[in-house]
C-alpha cells in the first residue's frame, strides 16, 4: 500500500464523516434542540445566581 492508497482512504474516510454529520444534523429529532438554541439571542438574560446585593 502506498501514499496514493492512504490518501484515497483517508478521502473516503473524512467523506463519510461528513455525511454521517450531516445527516445528523439534519434530523428531525435534532430540529427543536436547533431552534432553541437559535432563540437564544434574542431572548432577556436571567441572572446566573439569586445572590444580588442591594445598592446602598
Amino acid at each position: 500500500m502506498d501514499i496514493n492508497d492512504f490518501r484515497g482512504l483517508m478521502t473516503a474516510a473524512i467523506l463519510f464523516a461528513f455525511i454521517g454529520i450531516w445527516v445528523w444534523a439534519w434530523s428531525k429529532r435534532r430540529r427543536s434542540d436547533f431552534e432553541e438554541s437559535a432563540r437564544l439571542p434574542l431572548e432577556e438574560d436571567r441572572p446566573l445566581t439569586d445572590n444580588h446585593r442591594e445598592k446602598t
